[in-house]
């Protein structure tokens, strides 16, 4: 049996494996913890992309900042890390408490690993990223592990400070303009997490981000380089306040107005969908069926739209017209011809008409995607208000109008899409997307992840019982869901509002897992088992899901096999047994069950006489099965 890695994806190592493809003669090994490994001499790659002699580094048009090759370090270490479920904290589809039987995530933890953890599983499966991370204002707060920087010694400044855990802590409260490192402290935290997030972006998929004008250039700049000048679509203005925030300073600086959503998709020909307003009416009918008549219009011949191919006559066989002076058709030449070959263009008092029919043409009416929401679509303030109502004492200053964020989802989505939102906060994505689902029947899926940000012990939010970020925003979606279950009627029945709750953790696995070499033969003989004491089954099954490529939100039930607990995860696509002395009956029975993947822990086995027969059962009964053991 294969043993399973139990780690995220390698991005350095499957980036040095895609370059060797292409360039094997830049293919080099390096030696590392005494093994050779594969890389790349960068001396013959760059001469592979040059068609001159490259001797140094020349000047060059480029956006950078201190510490920004380690920032591209950091998102490509790999993390040996878990997601261990909290089933406590979990709502069921129906809103149940403690269930697990909810599609939607919502995972407490530092978002850049967990995007490394999600990343080979939703490769490619996510349809839209909202995020709306810390402006740099001055007045918010980030804690994000650095444990690749911290070895390098470079990344953070000698006085950085540390939690409790070792990460280092980004305070952007003191992080003033008048700091050195005011925009690269932020750039630093910003770019591995979108860099690692742009990989779970399916090819139709969008990305929304929330600004303001603090890092509004240097967040189009990191996102142009990440994601692609090309795949920019535009930004949104949103009228995020009504009132002056500070008199004092209201003769000598600006007072925002609106802060803006920059838009990116990575396929600029997606099409977005539209707000439908009405059904087009085709009052009159001939031998063909129904139509309605549509005048050929003109515009302006002059200027960067005009066209001499637009200046032509149109004639029905009866009557001819040219456009006014100075003025051209909408319409070209081969169009106007389709229309009267088909019978379905005349000319009336002078002027060219046509006759629409419905099947050659969009029947509805649709309101456009527009760069811009009033005030009407929610303002901070409404927003704060909007919270309040479900959560009284939640101590968020600055909040999104829900009315927005599900905006975004309808344009932007399809009704089984999964949306991630890696900055949390009070949840408002998951709010919006259980929303739009009781509006419009969709059946979308979100994944929220929320580093649990310590709450200040003075707040009212801390005094409430909110500890952190975290158990404020699970709050929100539980009372979100039962309001939106009690308005919903008979379209609650099928609503998914709730949510399994998973927590970042160190790995489920010993160190004698991922370095048998490097454990002395004492300390070999003290670990008994490869699996850390404290960890349970369904750790073990969360992280073996992701080893797999199996969404978090696949089905999960527990039977019992031959005596022993048996995990089948999505229709018996896996088959999970992580209990102790798994006898030949129990192999045979799971073997018989024919699933797609079996997993077993290395320690499992009754005896030596169950281990050797292990293979021989399943070469009977499934020989497809894929076997793993951890």
């Amino acid at each position: 049996m294969e043993r399973m890695k139990m780690h995220s994806r390698d991005n350095v190592a499957a980036n040095v494996e895609a370059v060797g493809r292409l360039f094997p003669n830049a293919l080099t090994e390096v030696m590392r913890d005494g093994k050779a490994v594969p890389a790349i001499d960068f001396d013959v790659l760059r001469q592979e992309l040059s068609r001159e002699i490259v001797e140094g580094r020349e000047e060059r048009y480029a956006f950078t900042w201190p510490d920004k090759r380690q920032a591209i370090l950091a998102a490509n270490a790999p993390v040996a890390m878990a997601l261990r479920p909290v089933v406590a904290d979990s709502v069921g589809r129906d809103g149940t408490p403690g269930a697990f039987d909810s599609e939607n995530l919502y995972i407490e933890g530092d978002n850049l690993d967990v995007l490394k953890l999600l990343q080979e599983t939703y490769l490619g499966k996510v349809k839209m990223i909202y995020i709306d991370p810390p402006y740099n204002t001055g007045s918010d707060a980030f804690v994000y592990d650095d444990d690749f920087a911290m070895e390098s010694g470079e990344f953070v400044a000698a006085n950085a400070p540390y939690d409790e855990h070792g990460n280092v802590v980004y305070d952007f409260k003191k992080n003033l303009d008048s700091n050195g490192r005011f925009h690269t402290d932020w750039l630093n935290m910003i770019y591995p997490r979108l860099r690692v997030a742009k990989s779970l972006l399916a090819d139709d998929g969008v990305v929304f981000i929330s600004v303001d004008y603090n890092e509004n250039f240097n967040m189009r700049k990191v996102a142009d380089e990440i994601l692609g000048a090309q795949a920019f679509i535009g930004e949104i203005y949103w009228e995020s306040k009504t009132k002056s925030q500070n008199t004092k300073t209201a003769y000598n600086k600006l007072q925002p107005k609106a802060e803006m959503i920059l838009v990116y998709a990575k396929d600029r020909q997606r099409r977005f969908r539209l707000i439908e307003k009405g059904v087009k009416e085709y009052p009159f009918s001939d031998e063909r069926g129904v139509y309605r008549e549509y005048p050929v219009e003109v515009m302006n011949a002059s200027g960067v739209r005009g066209r001499e191919s637009m200046i032509y006559e149109i004639s029905d066989t009866v009557s001819t017209v040219f456009p006014p002076a100075g003025k051209q058709w909408k319409l070209g030449q081969a169009q106007v011809a389709t229309y009267l070959k088909n019978g379905d263009l005349f000319i009336r008092d002078g002027k060219p008409i046509i006759k629409m029919r419905p099947d050659g043409e969009r029947n509805e009416t649709t309101e456009p995607f527009w760069g811009f929401f009033d005030k009407s679509m929610g303002t901070a303030e409404s927003a704060k208000k909007e919270l309040s109502e479900l959560i009284e004492n939640h101590g968020f200053e600055t909040v999104k109008p829900v009315e927005i964020i599900k905006r975004l989802c309808f344009h932007a989505t399809d009704k089984d899409a999964i949306i991630l939102d890696f900055f949390s906060g009070s949840a408002t994505t998951a709010h919006a997307v259980m929303q739009l689902n009781a509006e419009d029947g969709g059946h979308r899926k979100f994944i929220m992840v929320q580093l649990p940000e310590v709450t200040d012990e003075k707040s009212e939010a801390y005094r409430a019982g909110y500890e952190n970020i975290c158990e404020i925003g699970k709050e929100r979606i539980r009372r979100a869901g039962a309001k939106i279950a009690a308005t919903a009627g008979e379209k609650a029945a099928g609503l998914d509002l709730g949510f399994r709750c998973l927590r970042l953790d160190t790995s489920n696995m010993t160190d004698v897992y991922y370095a048998p070499d490097a454990v002395t033969q004492d300390g070999l003989f003290a670990q008994v088992d490869n699996v850390k004491a404290d960890r349970t089954p369904e750790d073990l099954l969360v992280q073996t899901m992701l080893d797999l490529g199996i969404l978090l939100s696949s089905s999960i039930v527990v039977e019992e096999v031959a005596g022993r607990r048996v995990f089948n995860v999505a229709d018996g696509f896996l088959l999970a047994c992580f209990d102790r002395d798994v006898t030949d009956e129990v192999v045979t029975a799971i073997a018989k069950r024919r699933p797609y993947y079996a997993v077993f822990r290395d320690a499992s086995m009754a005896d030596d006489s169950a281990l050797t027969n292990f293979d021989q059962l399943f070469a009977a009964y499934s020989p497809a099965t894929v076997r793993r053991v951890l």
